[in-house]
This record gives structure tokens, C-alpha cells and sequence, in this order.
């Protein structure tokens, strides 16, 4: 068929990689492929011609006898995807261990504080763009469904006095260290979206559907340089793509524990968190 088969093909999840052949002197029409590509988790890889060889910077793969220049693929594979999972159970577990009384208190409290559950449960998206229910202490009054989400703003009047607190310091977070434990979180990673905000802005900024190429993290790349809370316009929401971008890029375990060291003062610095 035609390429409008491939994106319907992408768009059902029926694949995982995609190779594309086109000259990179059809600019155009690789641009456009590649952007409907790029709204989704699959793997992209040009099969160039000898001039793109002589000028692309990228890691070399070979489909049989054909070189490959891999354009977007996931960071973790093999030993890497083991080192870091081993990595995020090691750091949950002495941090759930840690915190289990801190967190018993804060579930007291947030009980006691308004009516309603300890815990409020949102559906977000997971690796690959897969659904998961993201365990968070509730920080608000009104508990909204995800289709209704609406972000956070200053002086809220859906948040609490003590949700109020809990955003501050990112406590209302402590509990996606579950999360983690049962491999739906990294301790490190993009931080995970409400459904409502990743359909807002997937047509709207090229490549945003990579983050997803990793699983979403407790903190991250973005998140210590300073874009942690609201994203109330384009030009924030472009900025912690592209810091979820370049993790994704850089990624090392080393990178991993430079951010989990950065964090928490990055918590005493950041002003948009509400």
C-alpha cells in the first residue's frame, strides 16, 4: 500500500520499528513522513544514500546487508534496560523504607484534612504511550477524571492548604515510588502527563511523543533545570520536550544519579509548583 497504510499501521501498534528509504534530497517529503511518524513510540531509522553517509551523525545498523542510521530509538537496551531497572528497585526500596512512617503521617493527614481517599489515582502515559495509573497524595478538594484535567494554577481553590504544601516540596509525589517498584515508573525519567495535557500538545510540538520512548520518572532532566509544575504556555511545555529529548539522547546511569543528586535543590529553587 501507500504510505497512508503505514500511518494506520503505526497508529494500531502493530509495529515497532519503522526504515525509511527516502533520499534525504526529498526534504520535503521526508519531513512530512517524519513528522507523522514522530506522533508516535516507534523506532525510526533512514536507510541514507551516499551522500546522507558522508554527512549524518548517528549510530550505524544493519538490516541484513543494509546500513541503517538510527534516527530514534530508545536508550536502554540490553544490559543498559537491566542496569537501570536494577537501579530504580535499589533506590525505590531504601526510599520506601526510609519513608514508610513520613508517608503513613502524610496519608493520616491528608484524611484528616479534607473528606476523601489518602491516595488520588490518575491514568497516564506509560512507555511506549501504554496507559498506567499513577499513584499520587491527594492534594485537592474536587477529584477530577482525566479527560477533565486542568492544571494546577497560583492560589488554586481546588488545592488544600496542606495539598498546597505537599506540591511545594513534591511530597504528594512519595507514593509513584510504587510506581516504580512494580516497573511502571524510573526513579528518573520524563515525568509522566495527564492524558488531556499529552493530547493538547502532541500535534503541537514536533517529537513530543519520544518522551515516551522511556519509561516516565519520579524526576527529571527537565525538572532540575528549572520546568517542574505548571506548563501554562507553549514556549514551557517546548522547553521540558526538549530536556526529555536530550535525556533521552544522553542517557547513562551516571546522568541518572547527577539528576537524583540536582533534585532536591532544585525543590528549594523552583516557583512553579502549586
Amino acid at each position: 500500500g501507500g504510505f497512508s497504510d503505514v500511518a494506520r499501521i503505526v497508529e494500531r501498534g502493530d509495529v515497532d520499528i519503522v526504515y525509511v528509504s527516502i533520499p534525504m534530497s526529498e526534504k520535503k517529503r521526508l519531513g512530512s513522513i517524519l513528522r507523522v511518524l514522530g506522533d508516535s513510540t516507534v523506532s525510526i531509522f533512514l536507510v541514507p544514500d551516499l551522500y546522507t553517509a558522508e554527512i549524518m551523525q548517528g549510530t550505524w545498523v544493519t538490516l541484513g546487508d543494509v546500513p541503517t542510521v538510527s534516527v530514534i530509538d530508545g536508550p536502554t537496551q540490553g544490559i543498559d534496560s537491566a542496569i537501570k531497572r536494577l537501579e530504580d528497585i535499589t533506590i525505590a526500596t531504601i526510599s520506601l523504607t526510609l519513608l514508610a512512617i513520613p508517608m503513613l503521617i502524610i496519608a493520616m493527614a491528608v484524611r484528616l484534612s479534607s473528606p476523601g481517599p489518602a491516595l488520588y489515582k490518575q491514568v497516564r502515559y506509560g512507555i511506549s504511550g501504554k496507559p498506567i495509573t499513577v499513584l499520587k497524595f491527594r492534594t485537592m478538594r474536587v477529584m477530577e477524571a482525566a479527560d477533565e484535567f486542568v492544571q494546577a494554577t497560583r492560589n488554586d481553590a481546588r488545592v488544600t492548604p496542606l495539598g498546597a504544601f505537599l506540591r511545594r516540596t513534591s511530597l504528594d509525589e512519595v507514593p509513584q515510588l510504587l510506581n516504580v517498584l512494580t516497573g511502571d515508573m524510573s526513579i528518573v525519567g520524563p515525568r509522566p502527563h495527564p492524558v488531556a495535557l499529552n493530547e493538547a500538545y502532541r500535534d503541537k510540538i514536533f517529537g513530543y511523543m519520544l518522551r515516551h520512548k522511556v519509561k516516565p520518572g519520579i524526576t527529571g532532566l527537565a525538572q532540575v533545570n528549572g520546568f517542574r509544575g505548571e506548563t501554562d504556555t507553549h514556549d514551557k511545555m517546548e522547553h521540558r520536550i526538549r530536556y526529555d529529548i536530550e535525556y533521552i539522547n544522553s542517557w547513562s546511569m551516571w546522568l541518572d544519579l547527577a539528576i537524583i543528586i540536582r533534585t532536591p535543590l532544585s525543590l528549594l529553587r523552583s516557583e512553579n509548583a502549586y
